[in-house]
């Protein structure tokens, strides 16, 4: 056995002492970025307290995954994937060169099924999001919650403002380098590919972040993530891994297809000045063709239903635009992944290389990349 199973409770005592001073002075840390962000006037007080609030909390659980894995009252499952996880860290800068930092080599139990929700908005006749400006992020198109009720009061006045909304749960975010992002409970108990298509998402944003362009940041993650587990998968995943990660592949790939047609015939008719009556009357027999189109596509998957939660709630432009934010710039990217021969450093450089341009040349290089595949 090694030291670190029977640690003796002054070891342990010191341990708490440890994270606790760490906590603190994270904590005094972000107080004081929070500070600032009040005093430049981009939010409200109540926003930003519970953005710390939540941060706060989550540090406070948080325990080195070595420990969790050296203690007797640890459940085995949870010390078997936090062992992976560490894997996929690991693989995560030696083999992807993502940053090699603290980040994901602890471990938190927030005790709720999302670590935050966040809330996107769209005017009636619109699929552009609502979007909401922070110091260090930047412009971004949701807004984040750590607590369900408030996500909730927070959608439910913008709605009454005329707007769609959409209340979606996040399993992981990153604070992008700012601080060291640990692995949580709302993702660890996932298949070991999706737990690395997480890891390797949010270390991502860490290479490459462009501040008033969500779109630009999420679409170059989701090709690193893409690319990172198939990789990963080349080396330690079974049969079986492999096969069920092409298959969703497809299936996220017939529905990103689905959404976006949808989007383009939504953006056509918000375009086309109708009379408002006229034009809520065709939106709604677009989000129905919608809801039908889906279900066809389901039926060609053998019934697969990994979509219907999103379709729970009727479908309504913030939901669009919340997806198209993930979506939208894929190919581009994996075009330029394909352009630079596969080679990742080679591929970041490339996009560090577009971060630099202003947004308007940024977006144009991105489209001539994407045409190119047609």
């Amino acid at each position: 056995m090694s030291e670190a199973i029977h640690q003796s409770p002054v070891t342990d005592h010191q341990s708490r002492l440890t994270r606790h001073a760490l906590a603190a002075r994270r904590g005094r840390n972000l107080a004081a970025a929070c500070l600032a962000l009040l005093l430049n006037g981009c939010a409200n007080i109540g926003y930003y307290l519970q953005s710390v609030g939540g941060q706060l909390d989550i540090w406070r659980r948080e325990r080195a995954i070595e420990e969790v894995i050296g203690d007797p009252a640890a459940p085995a499952a949870l010390k078997k994937k936090l062992a992976q996880a560490l894997r996929i860290r690991d693989f995560a800068s030696r083999e992807l060169g993502l940053p090699q930092n603290h980040s994901y080599r602890r471990y938190a139990d927030v005790e709720r099924p999302f670590v935050v929700w966040n809330v996107f908005a769209a005017p009636e006749f619109s699929v552009e999001p609502v979007q909401w400006c922070f110091m260090f992020a930047g412009c971004v198109g949701y807004r984040g919650y750590f607590d369900k009720t408030d996500a909730d009061r927070f959608a439910a006045d913008l709605a009454d403002r005329g707007h769609d909304v959409f209340v979606g749960g996040v399993p992981a975010y990153s604070t992008l380098g700012w601080f060291s992002d640990p692995v949580l409970n709302t993702f660890i108990r996932y298949p070991d590919p999706e737990v690395a298509r997480l890891i390797f998402h949010e270390l991502a944003h860490q290479v490459v972040y462009v501040r008033d362009d969500s779109v630009f940041n999420e679409s170059f993650a989701v090709v690193v993530e893409q690319e990172g587990v198939r990789r990963w998968l080349a080396l330690h995943g079974g049969t079986q891994d492999k096969t069920t990660f092409e298959r969703m592949q497809e299936y996220r790939e017939g529905f990103t297809r689905l959404i976006g047609s949808y989007r383009e015939q939504l953006e056509a008719l918000y375009r086309s000045r109708l009379a408002p009556g006229v034009m809520r009357e065709r939106k709604a027999q677009l989000f129905d063709g919608l809801g039908r189109d889906y279900e066809n596509l389901k039926a060609g998957w053998g019934g697969f239903g990994g979509y219907d939660r999103w379709f729970a709630q009727r479908p309504n432009n913030a939901q669009i635009a919340s997806l198209a934010i993930y979506t939208q710039q894929v190919p581009a990217f994996q075009a330029l992944l394909r352009q630079q021969g596969g080679e990742l450093a080679r591929f970041y450089a490339a996009v560090k290389e577009l971060a630099a341009l202003p947004k308007e040349e940024r977006t144009a290089r991105l489209q001539q990349l994407a045409a190119r595949l047609l």
